[in-house]
């Protein structure tokens, strides 16, 4: 057998076994969005697999007529967009200087980032702390503690550290200053790795769910994946709705409904994404 006969089986396998585990990944997916499309009677009789049984969109309708589900929905995605332009802007002017070799600091600096990745804040410290700022019941603290990244900032350096010296030399040579450099040159040049890095931030602040427990208690300020917790934890508030006779959704539908719901957004952009993304963590992750 030729090496290149080995190689494409050996790929070929690869390609089987993602696909396998792609399909096992996908089921529970299909099972909710099914459910979140079938009848009442079909998800009282517990019939529901991959397919919706009695096709409706019942529960679609009602709980995209609830006010307080949009609210959330619109405080989630203003945080993610804010929050994500805040971070990649922070996590590049970090990034930039830390990937230059005659920058002194550097490397006492990236020992402290790294050193936050393996010791984490106590969590008691960390509220008082946070609490401290002003930021509890305030809806920044969605943004604040996620703009910086450890883990992002690493890749986003490593990325900067393989960009051409040639070219910054010239642009230097033509009067560029070290910011007009940044963003005029390096930044409209790395698109693959802020798309990258702008997915990790969108993706972190979209699902967040420990900071709105730990800081937010006014029911008015709770992003979407908050409200969905109160409406389907404990089946109380569905509970209570779906009791009601001539309906055609029961608390189980509303809650799958909800949940792909909240899902679709990060499921809607990634498509678009995806070239970037695979470039972006490739190019990130070559060199230290």
């Amino acid at each position: 057998m030729t090496e290149s006969i080995k190689d494409k089986a050996f790929q070929g396998a690869i390609t089987f076994i993602l696909c396998i585990l792609g399909i096992i990944a996908l089921i529970p997916l299909l099972t909710v969005i099914a459910r979140s499309f079938s009848s009442k009677a079909a998800a009282d009789m517990n019939i529901i697999n991959l397919w919706p049984v009695g096709f409706t969109l019942a529960s679609w309708k009602y709980i995209l007529s609830d006010p307080g589900l949009w609210k959330a929905f619109f405080i989630s995605l203003s945080t993610t967009i804010i929050g994500t332009v805040l971070a990649l802007a922070v996590t590049s002017l970090m990034a930039y200087p830390l990937s230059k070799s005659n920058f002194k600091l550097g490397q006492i600096l990236m020992l402290y980032v790294i050193m936050t990745m393996i010791f984490k804040a106590p969590v008691v410290p960390y509220f008082l702390t946070v609490k401290g700022m002003g930021l509890f019941n305030n809806p920044l603290v969605l943004i604040l503690p996620h703009i910086l990244s450890a883990y992002n900032l690493a890749i986003m350096r490593t990325f900067f550290k393989q960009f051409p010296a040639e070219v910054e030399e010239a642009a230097m040579i033509d009067g560029c200053g070290y910011f007009q450099m940044l963003y005029k040159i390096v930044i409209p040049s790395s698109k693959a790795v802020l798309t990258t890095v702008g997915l990790f931030y969108a993706v972190t602040m979209w699902n967040q769910f420990q900071h709105p427990i730990m800081f937010i208690q006014k029911t008015g300020l709770f992003p979407l994946q908050l409200k969905i917790r109160q409406l389907i934890n404990g089946g109380s508030d569905f509970a209570n709705i779906a009791a009601v006779a001539n309906v055609n959704y029961t608390e189980s539908t509303l809650s799958a409904a909800t949940v792909v719901f909240a899902i679709i957004p990060i499921i809607a952009i990634y498509p678009w994404l995806q070239k970037y993304f695979a470039k972006g963590a490739m190019l990130g992750s070559v060199k230290g």
